[in-house]
């Protein structure tokens, strides 16, 4: 076993002598878990917050975790097209089932990139098993199923399962290509093609997926960066500025405790109720659904991420400032690190391409994935992708990276990330009260009235709605919120940051 408080620093070994498994298995003192499975210290002490434990042991009998696929094809195969099962019994819903889509949210969206991509869509009798998913937060990344002793529960981070994971590794995309490091030719439709049982995908992923997961290689080449050109069955749309989930639409509360920042402002639930109803109607009537929309480096709207610097093999890199054009903020009230998440090519053994993992982990050879993030507007917003209300009519400046406190783990030099999370520096509710070097507008110097900013709400809905984006509901609730006052509580690890209590315009 060996713990490190940050991702950058050396490893120290914990003794054998001082661990053992069983006992008290989290950080908290109270617990009574007694797993054998779990780990306890031989004095009774408890884990560091914060810190990192990594701990390396040898196992034993894997199972076929794939086999879970095969349960779920055959499954809803069963459901959609059987009268009987094998021991007679009638299917409840024999002949009613007239399309089957899903709607997946992270690991359960990478779990049907992978579903799609080992071609599990095609039922024993030859037939399509699912005919659409909905993938949110997925982005390019699979399960990291089909290995021997898969760990199909641990997940991406800035600081955990970060590195040599089988999470994100080639293929990325829905669409092929050939990938100069692995001498693979792939894509997650190829086998769905072959047998002509592709469901219409949609994969809606977060900014955040993009820093902290080389989202971009979703819709890009992975040696050389260029845009990939989507099969007909697929549609990728990046949620603008937002975090791996929903933002909150309010900054009444304080940031969370592994968050410097108040969370991204943008909600993305609105956007999956309207491409859910588009997706029903792109399976049931064939109605094309909207465009796609993602970043470019070639369309001017993103950046390559560096594969240069000193922690590269460990994943971790830096973009500047200038790159992605984020505004200068003073450092009272904000931090740019520009910390990313760099895609290592990874040497896992000799036998990695049947599934066996020789290196655990993996071994860095010193090439990347070519990977970009969004650039950003003047107010710090990103440009590309679909932009919500909150973005086009901000009150502040959202993004899909964040970084931890010092108060539990973060760095001074800003390469400790908030994990899933997205961060909010408020705008200046006026001009008086705006902080020297904030290149922002305030509230006022941005809509000068309160009826200015509503109708500059009202008018972004309604151009997503014209788009197929938004529902009526939701449309009409933004004008609604955004004529509510607008508070900002005070931010305990940036006290110099704006706080104002129910404030409206004139």
């Amino acid at each position: 076993m060996t713990k490190r408080q940050s991702m950058t620093d050396t490893p120290i070994v914990v003794p054998a002598s001082a661990w053992l498994w069983g006992g008290k298995s989290s950080c908290a003192t109270s617990s009574t878990s007694t797993s054998t499975n779990s780990i306890s210290f031989v004095d009774g002490s408890a884990f560091q917050q914060s810190w990192i434990y990594e701990l390396t042991y040898t196992a034993s009998d894997p199972y076929v975790a794939t086999v879970g696929f095969a349960a779920m094809r055959d499954f809803v195969s069963f459901l959609r097209n059987a009268k009987t099962d094998s021991f007679g019994t009638a299917n409840p819903l024999a002949g009613d089932v007239k399309s089957v889509a899903t709607w997946t949210n992270s690991q359960p969206a990478r779990l049907f990139n992978d579903f799609v991509w080992l071609g599990f869509n095609q039922a024993l009798d030859g037939s399509k098993v699912f005919d659409g998913h909905l993938n949110f937060i997925g982005g390019g990344n699979g399960l990291g199923i089909n290995y021997r002793f898969a760990q199909v529960g641990r997940t991406e981070r800035n600081r955990q399962n970060h590195i040599a994971q089988t999470e994100g590794v080639f293929p990325f995309s829905y669409t092929t290509t050939t990938d100069s490091l692995t001498g693979k030719t792939d894509g997650r439709n190829v086998r769905c093609t072959a047998t002509n049982t592709c469901p219409k995908v949609m994969n809606l992923y977060s900014a955040n997926e993009m820093w902290v997961k080389t989202g971009s290689l979703l819709t890009s080449h992975p040696n050389t960066g260029a845009d990939l050109v989507e099969p007909d069955n697929v549609r990728n749309y990046l949620v603008s500025s937002g975090p791996h989930g929903s933002g909150a639409t309010n900054t009444t509360s304080a940031p969370s405790s592994s968050n410097s920042q108040y969370g991204s402002q943008v909600d993305a639930l609105p956007l999956h109720r309207a491409l859910w109803v588009a997706l029903d109607e792109w399976i049931s009537a064939g109605t094309a659904p909207p465009a796609s929309a993602n970043p470019s480096v070639a369309g001017g709207t993103a950046t390559f991420v560096p594969t240069t610097g000193a922690y590269t093999a460990l994943g971790i890199g830096a973009v500047a400032q200038a790159d992605v054009g984020y505004p200068d903020i003073p450092a009272t009230m904000s931090k740019f690190s520009g910390l990313v998440t760099v895609r290592n090519y990874w040497n896992f053994g000799p036998d990695y391409s049947k599934g066996i993992l020789a290196n655990i982990p993996a071994i860095p050879t010193g090439n990347f994935y070519k990977s970009a993030v969004p650039k950003t507007d003047a107010y710090g917003n990103d440009v590309a992708g679909i932009r919500l209300p909150e973005i086009v009519a901000p009150v502040g400046t959202s993004s899909g990276w964040a970084l931890r406190p010092a108060a539990f783990g973060g760095k001074a030099d800003g390469m400790d990330g908030a994990e899933g999370a997205g961060q909010f520096v408020p705008f200046a509710k006026d001009d008086a009260t705006k902080v020297a070097g904030d290149a922002r507008p305030s509230l006022t110097g941005l809509y000068g009235t309160k009826d200015a900013f509503v109708a500059a709400r009202v008018a972004a809905a309604n151009a997503l709605k014209a788009r197929r984006l938004l529902l009526d509901v939701d449309a009409t609730a933004y004008g609604v919120n955004a004529a509510k006052p607008i508070t900002v509580a005070p931010n305990p690890y940036y006290p110099g940051a704006y706080s104002y209590s129910a404030f409206s315009l004139p």
